[in-house]
This record gives structure tokens, C-alpha cells and sequence, in this order.
């Protein structure tokens, strides 16, 4: 069995199996890095998907607590602050992988344009 033979961001050696026959693992084969971005974007969104059903738990208990008066206004406010800061964080990030995977999509397209050969007088965009 061949080993992968890329190194990981922290300079140790991948242990992972090779499958390609540039000798990387799926991990670190160039040929896998558009399906890898992919999935990392899926990924993304995914964890914004669980953490906004337990956030509106936490919003429907501090209402509930705040009306019923177990808890003072005063720090309820502040953990709504809280909550509105976290969930600003999170559109923020997904904000970012949206634009991760449009400069993706961009690369892949103007490398397909370097690629093929332009006739003379095309246009380029």
C-alpha cells in the first residue's frame, strides 16, 4: 500500500493511503479540489443549520423566563444582545462562504478560458 506523499499544515507527512496515481491521497490529490471545496462549503452551511434551532430554544426560554418573571429584564437584555451578536457571527460566516464559493467558481471558469484558444478578435471577459 502506497502512502500519501504530501505534507499536512502543521510540516508532518500525511499517513493517509494513496489512490491516485500522483501518488496523494483524496485529501491532497489536486484533482479532488473542486469536489473538496464543494463539500467544505456543504459543510459550512450544515453547522449553521444546527446551531439557529438551538438559538431559537434558547431565545424561546429567555422569553419565557423574562415574561414569567424568573428573570430580570436587565440580563435578559444582555443575553438577547448576546444571541443577536452570535447570530450576526453566523450570517457573517456564512457570508464568507458564499463568497469563498463564487471566487471558486470564478477561478475555474477563467482557468477554462485560459485553456481553450481564443480566435482573434473574441472577446474576453
Amino acid at each position: 500500500m502506497n502512502i500519501c506523499k504530501a505534507t499536512k499544515r502543521n510540516g508532518e507527512p500525511c499517513t493517509l493511503p494513496a489512490n491516485g496515481k500522483q501518488g496523494y491521497c483524496w485529501a491532497h490529490d489536486p484533482a479532488t479540489l473542486e469536489q473538496r471545496k464543494r463539500r467544505a462549503s456543504r459543510g459550512g452551511r450544515a453547522k449553521a443549520n444546527r446551531e439557529l434551532p438551538a438559538i431559537k430554544t434558547l431565545l424561546k426560554d429567555l422569553t419565557e423566563r423574562v415574561l414569567s418573571g424568573d428573570l430580570e429584564r436587565g440580563p435578559a437584555a444582555v443575553a438577547n444582545q448576546l444571541i443577536n451578536t452570535r447570530l450576526r457571527a453566523i450570517e457573517q460566516e456564512r457570508r464568507v462562504r458564499e463568497l469563498e464559493d463564487v471566487l471558486v467558481r470564478i477561478e475555474a471558469l477563467e482557468a477554462k478560458q485560459r485553456q481553450s484558444q481564443p480566435m482573434k478578435g473574441a472577446r474576453r471577459w
